[in-house]
């Protein structure tokens, strides 16, 4: 009891001060602009240090350990497709897409693409918003659920209401400060989940050659030990089942090409082309540490605790993480470590709640009304704080209902092929084709959700992965409509 009052008091004072300077920042706000994408002023420094962790979350440091500690070696495929994508977006897509921001004067991640094809503004707001909006509530609900995951791990609390928690640390200095609190909060987190990834799998050897009562004395020998398919590459597949694996695996690279709104408004808001080359840098490095650090704390609780469901395995596997740390560290240190879980889970809840909020707002509610269009910019401010606040909540009356049975794992999946296989395709081709068509976007849009949500729910996901195939059937549609349809690409 004692171990837990230690690290619930840890873990408060530093939430209470991530909070603390949330707010602090969101002083600092004064327009809709600021609110939404913080002036497009960032240093390259605190753009690239809030997209990485904006952009693993709590999948990073409990959805992709948990998948390591239950297939093996097979994540690694896993592991090189997001690796690709991080690379391949910073080192194509982050200063194109800050410069064009600026060119457009675009705020919002839909804004840039209406705004690069004005002869379907209006539609172009309408479809992409509302499917943003959509979608994001399973991504941020995966964050409450994280949250709860973790903190029952901790203390024993029931997930439900671990959620709420979460969400009561979250929903104030988000709806406060807006997109210029949650990237300065993002830059702490992202140095406390770095911390973690790299000091938790050191000691995590240590402790392995230290303690011989354990499930096995090393990874090798622990993948060895749970089964065959732990050790394969491929999971033990064969013929057809090897191509699946690791197309399912890599797939995650599409979902990065500039398709997830939130790492993407990143790149909006770096101040100019010299500052974007520093964040590339920074980007880069930080998520090649990350990774290898996310699999192997999978791999040493593999070694620890035996395979999920066995005598001494964990009942779930995304508990692998905290329980890991908990078990190789001192409580206070444990303590200070698994903050970067909760670290990750707030730094993406918090940029998912603030995009679907100006997204909701810009470009769904003011087009609508014209009252709206002619408030001022106080007034604006403040319905985006509503709007922020209202979303929180049905969000979290989501996560609530789909229980704590569901995977962070499948929730981000879903998430990562109906927008991020969808929008990629937007975006490269908005970027790099000037034929592409405002019609052809809108083709591009309702192809690609519609056929995530079809395949998904008819369970084809389990034959091959809708990562891979929303992304060239999204890629297809644009083709074709632009074919059909082609309008020369607005300059401004």
């Amino acid at each position: 009891m004692d171990n837990q009052i230690m690290i619930l008091t840890i873990m408060a004072i530093y939430i209470s001060g991530l909070m603390l300077w949330g707010v602090y920042q969101g002083r600092k706000v004064k327009t809709e602009g600021d609110y939404a994408i913080a002036g497009r002023k960032l240093p390259g420094w605190v753009a690239a240090l809030s997209e990485r962790a904006t952009g693993e979350s709590s999948w990073a440091l409990l959805g992709l350990p948990g998948a390591a500690y239950a297939f093996g070696l097979t994540e690694i495929w896993t592991a090189i497709g997001c690796v690709a994508g991080i690379i391949t977006a910073w080192a194509l897509l982050a200063w194109r897409l800050s410069d064009e921001a600026d060119k457009l004067d675009a705020h919002t991640f839909t804004s840039f693409i209406a705004r690069s094809h004005p002869t379907q503004t209006r539609w172009i707001r309408m479809a992409a918003s509302s499917a943003i909006v959509f979608f994001f509530f399973f991504y941020v609900g995966a964050q409450f659920l994280g949250g709860g995951k973790t903190l029952h791990t901790l203390f024993g609390l029931d997930p439900l209401v671990g959620m709420v928690i979460t969400a009561i640390v979250i929903i104030p200095y988000t709806i406060y400060g807006g997109f210029r609190s949650v990237v300065y909060t993002d830059v702490i987190q992202a140095i406390v989940m770095i911390v973690a990834l790299i000091v938790g799998p050191i000691m995590g050897f240590i402790y392995l050659s230290q303690h011989p009562d354990v499930f096995a004395p090393s990874i090798g020998q622990a993948l060895e030990q749970a089964g065959p398919s732990f050790t394969s590459f491929t999971g033990a597949a064969s013929g057809f089942g090897v191509g699946v694996v690791i197309v399912g695996g890599f797939s995650w690279f599409f979902g990065y090409l500039g398709g997830q709104p939130q790492l993407s408004t990143r790149f909006m808001a770096i101040r100019d082309r010299k500052q974007a080359k520093i964040a590339r840098n920074i980007g880069i490095g930080w998520t090649l540490i990350a990774y290898v650090g996310a699999l192997s704390i999978g791999w040493i609780g593999l070694a620890i605790f035996g395979p999920e469901g066995s005598t001494t395995g964990l009942v779930d596997r995304e508990f692998v993480m905290p329980k890991v740390l908990l078990t190789i560290f001192p409580a206070p240190i444990a303590a200070i470590l698994i903050t970067g879980a909760i670290a990750a889970m707030i730094s993406t809840a918090d940029s998912l709640l603030i995009l679907s909020s100006t997204e909701l707002t810009e470009n769904l509610l003011k087009p609508a009304s014209r009252k709206m269009q002619q408030i001022s910019d106080k007034q604006q401010l403040r319905l985006s704080r509503i709007i922020t606040a209202l979303l929180a909540i049905i969000a979290l009356v989501l996560a609530w209902i789909s229980g704590d049975n569901t995977f962070i794992f499948s929730l981000v999946s879903y998430v990562w092929a109906g927008i991020g296989g969808t929008f990629s395709v937007v975006v490269l081709l908005t970027l790099f084709w000037k034929k592409y068509s405002g019609k052809a976007v809108l083709a591009t849009i309702v192809t690609g959700l519609t056929f995530t949500i079809i395949w998904i729910n008819t369970g084809m996901e389990e034959v091959v992965s809708s990562r891979l195939l929303t992304f060239f059937i999204a890629l297809l549609a644009a083709m074709l409509a632009t074919w059909l349809w082609p309008t020369q690409k607005y300059n401004t």
